[in-house]
């Protein structure tokens, strides 16, 4: 968990607590000049209403010029960013026919596949002319084709599951299945750091929720302990299920799941493993297979495992994988695999030639390269972050790191100044985050060269500088791309 410097605490509930006050202040004389306009609500309460929409009005909109930044080519290394312009104080942003061309570290293109592939692409085109843009059906009545059940072989494989279900958004991978797999009765323990779509399915299967300490697995063993000794409320009947769900490496985070202390655990108590490797499936691992290959777990001991294409392998859509009665239990109830669109044939073929050089399977080195890179990548970019005096969380290894910003003031100062200078970063705060834990978070991809990442640390420093955020204390030391490079000369 982060514990944060007393004064920078300090300092953000002072600057949070003054934009709220303005913001009451402004709704109150708001509300005095305007009472004489007539509503055309005619009895209906407002849908927006409440601190959401406060906060949405009040705060968010100050600063909406940092998010959803549309783009006009691939999210590849470097890709274009369409210039916006407001001019009623941000609160409607218009597009401009300029682009700047920057250097991408928000983008989750891990293993560089979301740009033109040499191998990939020319097979997706074929699908396309082949298949069409989409099923138009669902997989039960004519939205299955060969490239999904070729999928669904594929993925079963790389994981290492008997089989596997592919859906055609990632979000609703969690969304959907967890209600169907546990109900009322059920107990879900889930990480207090995991993503909104898990939380959104323990929430709606009925089934009771507790949350553990974020990666902790001594906590995890207290809260299994005393659950199964409760039993469930009021009844104190035992639990007809428990699911214990984490992720294999956390989006907001970038640390990597404790995975081989928790699958003991759950073992201890008979409690099942749903492991969510949206961010590590492709990334980690010497072949890709995810934190079960990088921390030497056996994937038979993980009972559900969960990840997406949406990350490195430059497609779209969700998969489930396990035992084979469990994948049949699924395609007889699963909503999203009854009633929704199957994944785009282009986008399953674009995952199959992926996980094809991943695995060297297209004749070429290529993908052991890809993996070799995005390691060397994402384990420099961070050190020398932390050497600079960033605040860096996560991880060696993992692609994602995250640098800690904590002031309002910060969010759209750093953005705004990374994009002047060419480099285009994501911001995150409330409520994606706690609201005192505001963050940038960079994700590294195998495209980056090593003249990207000298670029990118040089302009971050700078900004880093400007803006305050670096603080620790700075490591006088060049980076060791640089350094290879005058060895080099």
């Amino acid at each position: 968990m982060i514990t944060i410097p007393y004064l920078t605490a300090l300092t953000t509930y002072f600057s949070y607590g003054l934009l709220f006050a303005f913001g009451q202040f402004r709704d109150f004389f708001r509300k005095f000049f305007d009472w004489w306009n007539s509503s055309n609500l005619q009895g209906y309460a407002p849908i927006c209403l409440g601190l959401e929409d406060f906060y949405i009005r009040r705060l968010y909109l100050r600063i909406q010029d940092c998010f959803g930044r549309p783009i006009a080519s691939a999210p590849d290394a470097w890709f274009d960013v369409v210039e916006r312009y407001s001019n009623d104080y941000n609160k409607t942003l218009k597009r401009t026919a300029n682009v700047s061309r920057c250097l991408n570290l928000g983008s989750y293109n891990y293993l560089g596949f979301a740009a033109a592939d040499e191998y990939c692409t020319p097979r997706v085109i074929e699908s396309l002319k082949r298949f069409s843009p989409s099923t138009c059906s669902t997989r039960v009545d004519g939205g299955t084709t060969s490239l999904h059940e070729e999928l669904e072989e594929c993925v079963a494989n790389f994981v290492g599951k008997p089989a596997a279900l592919v859906f055609g958004m990632g979000y609703v991978t969690n969304s959907a299945i967890l209600p169907v797999l546990i109900g009322k009765g059920g107990l879900i323990i889930s990480d207090s750091l995991n993503h909104n779509s898990i939380v959104n399915g323990a929430r709606g299967s009925g089934a009771t929720v507790r949350v553990f300490q974020h990666n902790t697995p001594s906590h995890l063993d207290k809260v299994l302990r005393e659950q199964i000794a409760d039993g469930q409320p009021r009844t104190h009947r035992p639990w007809k299920k428990i699911i214990v769900v984490v992720e294999g490496i956390y989006s907001m985070e970038g640390e990597i799941c404790k995975l081989p202390e928790i699958v003991a655990i759950c073992k201890k108590y008979k409690a099942y493993v749903y492991l969510d490797e949206a961010h590590s499936i492709g990334a980690v691992g010497k072949t890709g297979r995810g934190v079960c290959e990088l921390l030497g777990v056996d994937t038979a001991d993980v009972d559900i495992m969960m990840g997406t294409f949406t990350k490195s392998f430059g497609s779209c859509g969700g998969y489930i994988a396990g035992s084979k009665e469990l994948i049949k239990y699924l395609k007889y109830t699963c909503p999203a695999h009854l009633y929704a669109t199957s994944i785009s044939p282009p986008a399953a073929q674009q995952i199959i030639s992926s996980l094809k050089v991943i695995l060297g399977e297209d004749g070429s080195s290529r993908g052991a390269q890809k993996l070799a890179r995005i390691r060397e990548n994402s384990n420099f970019f961070r050190s020398e972050l932390q050497k600079m005096g960033f605040e860096v969380l996560g991880d060696n290894d993992s692609p994602v790191m995250p640098i800690m910003l904590y002031n309002p003031a910060k969010i759209p100062a750093f953005s705004r100044e990374c994009l002047s200078q060419n480099v285009a970063v994501v911001t995150v705060a409330f409520p994606a985050t706690p609201l005192l834990l505001a963050r940038a978070r960079i994700c590294i991809s195998a495209s980056h060269t090593k003249d990207d990442l000298l670029k990118a640390l040089e302009v971050i420093s700078r900004v880093g500088d400007l803006v305050g955020i670096k603080y620790f204390p700075a490591e006088a030391q060049k980076p060791e791309f640089e350094k290879d490079a005058h060895k080099m000369d």
